[in-house]
């Protein structure tokens, strides 16, 4: 009996598993399968094609084809942008201080790191390049500005240069340094005269943790913090550890702050607030926006979850994935997605499926919104990111001040007014004249804004005269559309206020950076002003959270 039974437990176990073993064999067998076709089709064609290819680009476009069948975030790296993933694992990099983008159609500085050697030398806010070294600078090269301007600590960089609204032409020969990016691009108390923090959070590398504990630290020994509004606007996320870093400084010690699960849904990893917390009985509000994402989403995640903090703004991006670094050969790597994340309430925020792309994955599933429960039984919502407990839009409703920051006029309205005045001193512009001069501006430069009626009226003209219509008819809509016409100087007036606040935070980043860009921007910030109001409130604040 003893012997059958165990020939029996023998048998019931290779039954049990049998499918398994079989289901690794199909797998490893279509791999090599896969691999290779995959082979056979690059050699041939490398080989035998009409043209000759160049072997690296044309394994790098198969490479990019088959990851393009899964989700955005699965990536392979080449040694040319290794250095863009050393810059967010370590936080640094060798530059010149400088952030460069496209504005009016030409490579322009629009970002200064104070202290580095661009903005040391003299290279201001609006300079637009011309040249870097030996190579002439257009927006068709834009992409690889970044080889250009980065490289090693110590080594020179010239960038020839044409201030904006003065014509001079201008060389700079600037030395390369090691350039820490911060995350915590401004803190302090605001309003100054309040005992309520400000914390701007505007990425999430090694040190982020770290950051906000010194900056928490450096303000408890002036005086006393009541409450914090961390800003996670605009914040597209980091590091795994870097989140759950930050969470410590807030969440009560032993709190789960995440969980991320692989293939294996059995395999969960947990991670856990394991420090006391240096703000545990702060108020806090936290505000987010459809730019917040990733690490960012995984903080608001688990403060919404625990009731630690009102969530203000909008609907945030809605990644709820989980990256891993594959080193390769080469100097090369692979990102790939791995796992997904789960507040502590046990949800996913992740707002798109990818799996129903195509048949490259095995089955489709349905992101479906289900609700869940803080610890004070609050409900909230998987898919589609983080809803914040109190919604408050912050663009303008305006269209004309649409039109105006899409066509960057604000920005290269304040780069004429910084470089045409020698001691410029914003005190000294008041608002009629920088409305004034707005105005005067707009009309030089022959700006055309058309309302919305005016759009409806022209469309109605063009379809009249496609149909045919009564030419005394088309008369009757021209004259509409006259009547329709903008008045420039009251469209200006109508919005003085949003076009005011542009102006004022141009100009106060021309003297004082990213931190009088965030200074100036918060006094007409209106998520801001309702995080402020609700944190002085505290019956509102208890109603939203119990």
């Amino acid at each position: 009996m003893v012997v059958s039974k165990k020939i029996f437990i023998f048998i019931a176990t290779v039954i049990l598993f049998s499918g398994f073993i079989t289901r690794d064999n199909d797998i490893y067998f279509e791999i090599n399968k896969g691999i290779d076709i995959f082979g056979r089709v690059y050699k041939e064609v490398t080989i035998n094609y009409v043209d000759n290819l160049n072997p690296q680009e044309f394994m790098l476009g198969g490479i990019n084809g088959m990851l393009a069948s899964l989700d955005p975030y699965t990536n392979f790296i080449d040694s040319d942008q290794q250095k863009d993933i050393d810059i967010i694992t370590k936080g640094k990099y060798g530059g010149i201080g400088a952030t460069v983008g496209i504005r009016n159609d030409n490579v322009t500085i629009v970002d200064l790191i104070e202290g580095y050697s661009a903005q040391r030398q003299g290279i201001r806010i609006g300079d637009i390049i011309q040249k870097i070294n030996n190579t002439i600078i257009t927006r068709e090269n834009f992409e690889n500005l970044s080889d250009l301007l980065k490289g090693d600590v110590g080594t020179s960089v010239s960038i020839t240069i044409i201030r904006e609204m003065t014509d001079e032409k201008m060389v700079f020969n600037l030395i390369r340094e090691e350039v820490e990016i911060k995350n915590l691009t401004y803190y302090g108390f605001v309003p100054k005269e309040s005992n309520n923090v400000y914390l701007k959070l505007s990425g999430f590398t090694r040190t982020a943790g770290e950051e906000v504990k010194s900056a928490l630290l450096e303000l408890k020994s002036q005086k006393n913090i009541e409450s914090v509004v961390l800003d996670l606007r605009g914040n597209p996320g980091g590091l795994l550890d870097a989140a759950i870093d930050v969470c410590k400084k807030f969440l009560r010690k032993n709190q789960l702050i995440v969980s991320v699960k692989g293939r294996d849904s059995l395999n969960v990893k947990n991670y856990y607030s394991n420090e006391e917390p240096i703000m545990a009985n702060a108020e806090m509000v936290l505000l987010i926006d459809e730019g917040s994402a990733s690490a960012s989403e995984i903080v608001a995640g688990a403060f919404q979850d625990h009731d630690r903090a009102v969530l203000v703004g909008t609907n945030s991006f809605g990644k709820g994935l989980v990256q891993t670094l594959i080193p390769l050969s080469f100097n090369t790597s692979l990102k790939i997605t791995t796992a997904r994340y789960y507040t502590p309430s046990g949800r996913s925020i992740q707002k798109i499926n990818y799996s129903n792309k195509n048949k490259a994955f095995e089955k489709n599933s349905l992101l479906i919104s289900k609700k869940f429960k803080t610890d004070k039984n609050r409900t909230v919502l998987s898919a589609g990111g983080i809803m914040p407990d109190t919604i408050v839009k912050y663009e303008s409703g305006s269209r004309l001040v649409q039109k105006l920051l899409a066509d960057g006029v604000f920005f290269k309205f304040a780069t004429g007014i910084y470089n045409r005045d020698i001691k410029f001193d914003l005190k000294n512009y008041n608002d009629e004249i920088l409305i004034k001069g707005f105005v005067d501006y707009l009309q030089n430069e022959k700006f055309e804004y058309t309302s919305k009626t005016q759009k409806i009226v022209e469309q109605l003209i063009e379809t009249g005269k496609e149909d045919n219509l009564d030419p005394k008819l088309i008369e009757l809509f021209n004259k509409m559309k006259n009547q329709f016409e903008v008045n420039l100087v009251n469209e200006v007036k109508k919005n003085k206020e949003d076009i005011l606040y542009n102006i004022k935070e141009e100009l106060a980043a021309r003297t004082n950076g990213r931190q009088g860009r965030i200074i100036e921007s918060l006094k007409y910030d209106k998520q801001f002003a309702s995080a402020v109001n609700i944190l002085n409130n505290p019956k509102q604040y208890n109603r939203i959270l119990k």
